[in-house]
């Protein structure tokens, strides 16, 4: 039997986060692949 001493994450989840709450905390979401120097000149907002 394994004890510690720091609460189980299946007991004590994280607090709901809505997207706004996350947006103003960590920014927009970033891309998993950086896109390279051609698609960044090209691509349009």
């Amino acid at each position: 039997m394994f004890i510690s001493s720091r609460p189980d994450s299946w007991t004590s989840p994280r607090a709901y986060r809505d997207a706004s709450q996350r947006l103003a905390a960590y920014g927009r979401i970033q891309p998993m692949e950086q896109p390279s120097l051609l698609e960044r000149l090209l691509h349009r907002r």
